[in-house]
């Protein structure tokens, strides 16, 4: 332009004038006109659309990505609440979140016609090969953004599927474990996992499509449209019509029906949000996104080592073919039905995926895992009608529970209380929320009409009993105070604390027990928690020491036998003295079990004793025990700690010629040490307290014999590969330190099996009696949890916070004091071990955790310190395990 022209004066209104500044600047006019004038070979055709229709699609998922990244918190303790916070809180935050979400189905959609229109019409060919090439790198590049997407809500679905994604990766061989890795930031998901699936998908795949659809547009310019199926590939022959006006108007009209089309979907059918990911729950069946059901169907048919073949040979020669097609068929031909072999072998390719994916929804929907797969749908559809709950946490790890508004309902107490005791709470949530394991019952009393709710409880429908419902046999009034609780779910009327069923009264209460119980239970207004002005009875705290010290780990709630005998038939023909003298001071047998002494003040004792007499008899057990199968010693010493997860209280006595032979072991300084460092190591959590064996380790009695010499210093810094699966690690002493746990293995020999080992003669000190406080948790034992929450350290209360966000009481109960069928407790083996062996468990898992199905935990450092924390104070009193102290306590022996 000469200085003539770009003097001349530009006469028009304001946007006349601007546009001709931007165009004097940059020629906007002119490349408009470049882009609008392309000519098209046989004219404008709605065949043509879709190339546009992707690009508009990307571009509405940047904007919508962008939106919903400005609320996003990409860290596995943050990303499901923040997700939530746009779906439930933000204003059209469920529209702009399902307008993403059906935009990449969309984006799928129209990719595949796309491809297939390009195929079909031969408009790869020609010196096109490069355009090919480039769009089939786009298109990966955008199944590799549904991937990545598809993990960040970090609930149950996106969880497992991407589980299942990043496990198909690890089937490559040679690399697979690396790029396995590579994905997930370790060997485990979680919150590495989740910062760089969102860096891919928020940074580095957008950046690489932008780039790739730079490179496809200007090759798409650089060869020209092919035209239709008649055109010549090389050299057009056919008439040629501009872009513009009506391929301009053909796009628009397919971008409209997009919006169209996914504004209805989301507004009339928003997307849902499942529970929090839960790795814990092993009843979750994964199922990805729609566009990868065919590979996970396909899956489905290849076992062993054929899956090599079936996951990583098969597809990656498809990828193959589809990415040098225009090299495979060179031929200038067009027409598909000229092509055969290419059309046909496309044509098995559609049909087999499409074939695919529809046999995994028929499969999903009439198959044995139907129920399970109905009961998580209604499990996301729960979690999604529930209200929104934050994410809070108070620096000492501890969460304020607002109180209730008004006066407390008596009947919401009480129907709190039966909640929790029918272990209700165990599946529903402490609050009935719910779990991965049970919807949330939130808003269940505005569902169902009052008698159509009492007879779903009594008898639950055949998905309810799919999902392992139980039914409800409850009196009247106790079925009226439950749904009075139900009913209150979601308000701040839930915050109650819990009344529970009252034991019978004690036969024997005395004075000093009744100080202690006013201690316990009577504030200082003189009232007991629950608001009345009675005195606690006896058997109530003594069921409360009884849950304190996990006895019901081993012998069951209520004394009713579990891994240990039942109660109350070996209590029945025990006088008071007797009992007491047997729970303090276990026979050899007890002993041999496992049985550790129960420590406490007189009073405490006292009231475990009265809570023992209230126990009743199992239906299946006779009411009468010959007293001839109880033996109580009065000279028996304590062991140091159980060999299991804090055995019960009292156990089947020895035979007579056991405890003939119980004769006291002499010790040695070296055997002395050995033992203490035995003991400090934590190796009796495993191998227990005597070296005797549990069911976790075998028994070290006669190893010595069996290897001599050298042999067993070696194999204790060098374990064997089976010792390294069952979790056992390398010692790591000085010399001396070996030498001394040598000599005290060396001693174990067979004959001192039975024997109990000699002590110094001090007691173990009284423990600390905390004040009961009643709690807003609907926990399987709530005065125990609340006593215990109450005496932990704030480094422990965090980690107890951690370990019921993670969902651990799953598989190792509410508290992770006694565990379940799933899992065994973590108080007495998994809580005496070392900080560090302990966190070196937790990261990395022994064969026999990995057998068990225990999954991967993605804790950062100070998490980790806090569970570590939380787990070592399950047996103890405040400050120290008493068993693993150090000072007097380690003498003990």
């Amino acid at each position: 332009m000469d200085k003539e022209t770009s003097t001349t004066p530009v006469t028009g209104g304001l946007a006349t004038r601007a546009l001709h500044w931007l165009d004097e600047r940059t020629g906007v006019k002119a490349i408009t006109r470049k882009l609008l004038d392309e000519p098209i070979p046989g004219g404008a055709r709605f065949a043509y659309v879709f190339g546009s229709g992707l690009l508009f699609i990307f571009l509405l998922q940047v904007i919508t990505g962008v939106s919903l990244a400005l609320y996003y918190t990409p860290t596995a303790e943050t990303a499901h609440t923040s997700v939530a916070y746009i779906f439930k809180q933000v204003s059209g935050g469920a529209f702009l979140r399902s307008l993403h979400s059906y935009g990449s189905s969309a984006m799928i959609i129209v990719l595949g016609l796309h491809f297939l229109q390009t195929f079909l019409f031969g408009s790869f060919k020609g010196r096109r090969e490069l355009l090919w090439c480039s769009g089939a790198l786009l298109s990966f590049l955008v199944l590799g953004m549904g991937f990545t997407g598809y993990l960040l809500p970090w609930d149950q679905k996106a969880y497992f599927a991407t589980a299942v994604g990043t496990n198909i990766v690890g089937q490559m061989p040679v690399v697979g474990g690396l790029l396995t890795r590579l994905l997930r930031g370790g060997d485990s998901i979680g919150t590495l996992t989740l910062s760089r699936f969102y860096l891919a998908h928020v940074f580095l795949i957008p950046a690489s499509i932008f780039l790739f659809i730079a490179a496809h547009v200007f090759l798409f310019r650089k060869a020209g449209p092919a035209g239709p199926v008649s055109e010549d590939p090389l050299e057009p022959k056919l008439a040629t019509e501009t872009f513009y006006p009506r391929q301009v108007l053909l796009d628009m009209g397919f971008v409209l029906l997009i919006v169209a089309v996914l504004a209805g979907l989301s507004y009339l059918r928003p997307v849902t949000l499942g529970p929090i990911a839960n790795p814990a729950d092993t009843h979750f069946l994964p199922r990805p996104e729609w566009y990868y059901l065919p590979m996970f169907e396909w899956l489905k048919f290849w076992e062993g080592p054929r899956v090599v073949l079936g996951v990583v040979v098969i597809p990656g020669l498809l990828a193959m073919a589809f990415f040098l097609m225009p090299f495979l068929d060179r031929r200038l031909e067009r027409k598909p039905w000229r092509r055969p072999i290419p059309a046909l072998a496309v044509a098995v390719v559609v049909a087999g995926m499409v074939f695919l994916g529809v046999k995994s929804r028929i499969d999903d929907k009439q198959g044995p895992n139907a129920a399970q797969l109905a009961l998580q749908h209604d499990q996301e559809e729960a979690y999604s009608a529930a209200p929104f709950q934050p994410f809070v946490e108070s620096p000492d790890g501890v969460v304020a529970v607002s109180a209730p508004a008004g006066p407390i309902n008596p009947m919401i107490a009480q129907g709190k209380g039966i909640f929790t005791e029918r272990g209700c709470s165990g599946c529903h949530g402490p609050v009935g929320s719910g779990t991965p394991a049970a919807p949330s019952l939130v808003g269940v009393t505005g569902k169902f009409g009052q008698d159509q709710l009492i007879a779903l409880l009594r008898n639950p429908n055949p998905r309810m009993r799919a999902g392992r419902m139980p039914s409800v046999d409850a009196s009247p009034a106790d079925m009226s105070a439950l749904l009075a609780w139900l009913a209150a779910l979601g308000t701040s009327a839930q915050n109650v604390p819990a009344v529970y069923h009252p034991l019978p009264a004690s036969p024997v209460t005395s004075p000093s027990a009744n100080r202690l119980i006013a201690m316990q239970a009577v504030g200082s207004s003189g009232t007991m928690p629950g608001g009345s002005s009675s005195q606690l009875p006896a058997s109530i705290a003594g069921r409360q020491f009884f849950q304190e010290r996990a006895c019901f780990a081993c012998h069951g709630q209520a004394g009713a036998g579990g891994r240990a005998p039942a109660l109350a038939p070996l209590v029945a023909h025990l006088s008071n003295p007797e009992l007491t003298r047997l729970l303090q001071d276990p026979n050899a047998k007890m002993q041999a079990g496992g049985m550790p002494p129960v420590t406490g003040t007189p009073e405490e004792i006292s009231l475990l004793v009265s809570y023992l007499r209230t126990l009743p008899a199992p239906p299946s057990q006779s009411a009468k025990t010959p007293a001839t199968n109880l033996a109580v010693r009065q000279d028996s010493p304590v062991s140091d700690t159980p060999a299991a997860p804090l055995l019960a209280s009292v156990a089947l006595a020895p035979s007579p010629a056991t405890s003939n032979s119980a004769a006291t072991l002499s010790a040695t300084p070296d055997i002395d040490a050995g033992r203490a460092l035995f003991k400090a190591r934590g190796c009796i959590a495993c191998h227990g307290s005597n070296a005797q064996g549990t069911r976790i380790a075998p028994a070290l009695i006669g190893v010595g014999s069996r290897f001599p010499g050298e042999k067993l210093p070696a194999l204790l810094r060098q374990p064997t590969s089976k010792m390294l699966d069952g979790g056992m690690p390398a010692v790591a002493v000085n010399d001396e330190q070996m030498r001394a746990l040598v000599a005290y293995l060396t001693s174990l020999e067979p004959a001192s099996a039975a024997r109990p080992i000699a002590r110094a003669n001090t007691d173990p000190p009284a423990a600390t009696v905390q004040p009961v406080a009643m709690t807003s948790e609907g926990d399987r034992f709530p005065r125990l949890h609340e006593t215990v929450s109450a005496s932990l350290s704030p480094l422990a209360q965090r980690g107890r916070q951690i370990f019921q966000r993670n969902t651990c009481g799953a598989c190792h109960g509410s508290e992770g004091v006694d565990g379940t069928v799933a899992a065994p407790g973590l108080a007495g083996t998994a809580s005496m071990l070392p900080a560090p062996m302990l966190e070196g468990l937790l990261k990395h898992y022994s064969a026999q955790m990995r057998k068990g199905g225990m999954p991967p935990t993605n804790f950062n450092a100070k998490q980790m310190e806090a569970v570590v924390a939380y787990i070592r104070s399950m047996s103890s009193p405040p400050g120290e395990h008493p068993l693993l102290a150090s000072g007097s306590a380690g003498q003990k022996n």
